[in-house]
């Protein structure tokens, strides 16, 4: 008994012995994402464009930066950008340790053959070949052989294209280029330097209001998925990590509101409503900017908002008229009008400053509870169809269990303001709610494109000496034949 009760102690002693060793070493091998903590920062490598990461006049953003950000927020953690052109660069500084996570939109496909994991799917794409409507559509990839085809260096679309030549089409040929992008190379298209370009589904979706000329002929390949990547490594803390914030219900309800502030009000295109826009934006506006601009100081708006909004009203019109009585650039109601003191509708100057006015106080009647950029989406909703009726679809979305809060649930709920069983429970009744809805899309659709003119302006004016898209040095390409 008394060996027993030794053999016993003794086994403790070893176990005790071997739990503090593993203390000590784990002590001295903290994972990944204890280094991360420690430190006080994440550190992501991305990509400047317009579906990733981007500067604006508030600061920092883009879906994959937004969404990085709240992981960095998440860990409790600085976030550290590092910017670089293309995945060779991306999975560099993955492999070096220069970075943490790559969230830069690169799909699951791009990066199978570098040592990398992946956190959990969120997202697809195709690659599109693009091209200028009213040239001939190439049908089908033999087509791209009669044209000037032209793709980003080191790209996913550069290595599309030399699998295409090795496996199916040997007389294949194109140029690359390290100067350009996405949109550069779509601008070239439109301005028909080139006749075809291969971009991201994504990235064509965003930029098709900008460049109503531009089409999609067909798509190359197959739907690939998109991950963030993170080097491989036997220490999976920091992925396991990624699975755990992707997978919070916070997370689904961010990623729902990122999908509607990025890409909801990308719609149906309109190509001859798109280029109308383009034309008036050039020979129409520059008459009401000061106006817009005088606005937008006074009430907190970016003036660009306001004159997307006067194009969606009147087509900067001041002597619009329609059958409820509305007349103006802004469209004023004649009580309205007389509410903010505009004694003349159709003085575009006292029209445009009315109209600033009252969408400034529709936007300061909404609960404090409504956070922008939605307040801005509800204020232009309830300037379209009444502040009693977005209160309605306000509280009907709280009652059908949706957020009140957000613009990405009450769209949904303002559509169904033109039912009986739904506008019987509300305080002001029927609606045509689905025009509201339509009205802030275009709004936003055509502010986007006013925004994208502007930079484009002073992008030129400020790089003067830069290339032109048909100076940049390139690689050509030969077919394998």
């Amino acid at each position: 008994m008394t060996r027993l009760l030794n053999t016993i102690r003794n086994a403790r002693r070893v176990l005790t012995t071997l739990a503090v060793v593993a203390l000590l070493v784990s002590s001295r091998h903290p994972t990944l994402l204890d280094q991360i903590i420690e430190e006080g920062r994440l550190v992501v490598v991305t990509r400047n464009n317009p579906t990733t990461y981007y500067e604006e006049r508030q600061g920092a953003t883009g879906y994959e930066y937004e969404l990085v950000e709240s992981f960095a927020d998440y860990l409790g953690v600085e976030l550290e950008l590092m910017v670089v052109d293309n995945l060779q660069a991306a999975m560099e500084a993955l492999e070096s340790g220069e970075a943490h996570i790559s969230a830069a939109g690169f799909t699951k496909e791009q990066t199978s053959g570098y040592p990398v994991v992946y956190g959990p799917t969120y997202s697809s794409i195709s690659e599109q070949i693009v091209y200028r409507l009213r040239t001939p559509k190439p049908e089908s990839i033999e087509d791209l052989q009669t044209g000037r085809l032209m793709v980003p260096a080191k790209s996913r679309h550069a290595r599309t294209l030399r699998h295409w030549q090795k496996t199916e089409l040997p007389s294949l040929s194109w140029r690359e280029t390290n100067e350009l992008d996405a949109s550069d190379l779509l601008q070239m298209v439109s301005d028909r330097e080139l006749d075809f370009t291969l971009v991201n589904s994504n990235e064509f979706r965003l930029m098709r209001s900008y460049l109503p000329n531009l089409d999609v002929a067909f798509t190359l390949g197959e739907i690939q998925t998109v991950a963030w990547v993170m080097p491989r490594r036997a220490d999976e803390s920091l992925r396991d990590r990624t699975f755990d914030f992707f997978y919070r219900p916070e997370t689904g309800v961010l990623m729902a509101e990122l999908s509607e502030r990025f890409y909801g009000h990308v719609g149906q295109f309109d190509y001859v409503g798109a280029h109308r826009f383009l034309r008036h934006s050039r020979k129409i506006l520059p008459r009401y900017e000061k106006d817009f601009k005088a606005g937008a100081e006074k009430h907190g708006f970016d003036w660009r908002l306001l004159a997307a909004m006067g194009y969606q009203e009147s087509h900067w019109n001041p002597r619009a008229r329609s059958f409820t009585g509305v007349r103006g650039l802004m469209m004023l109601t004649l009580r309205t009008a007389g509410e903010l003191g505009v004694t003349n509708r159709l003085d575009p100057s006292q029209s445009i400053a009315g109209g600033s006015r009252y969408l400034a106080g529709l936007r300061e009647r909404l609960d404090e509870s409504v956070r922008e950029p939605d307040r801005t989406w509800m204020a232009l909703a309830a300037y379209n169809v009444g502040f009693g009726h977005l209160e309605d679809a306000r509280r009907l979305a709280e009652k059908l269990g949706r957020n009140p809060d957000l613009w990405i649930d009450v769209k949904k709920v303002l559509p169904l303001l033109t039912q009986q069983r739904y506008y019987r429970q509300t305080r002001y009744g029927y609606a045509r709610g689905q025009e509201p809805v339509n009205y802030v899309q275009n709004i936003r659709r055509y502010y986007d494109v006013l925004i994208w003119n502007e930079e484009q302006i002073i992008a030129d004016e400020s790089d003067s000496e830069a290339l032109h898209g048909s100076d940049v040095p390139v690689t050509v390409i030969p077919p394998l034949l």
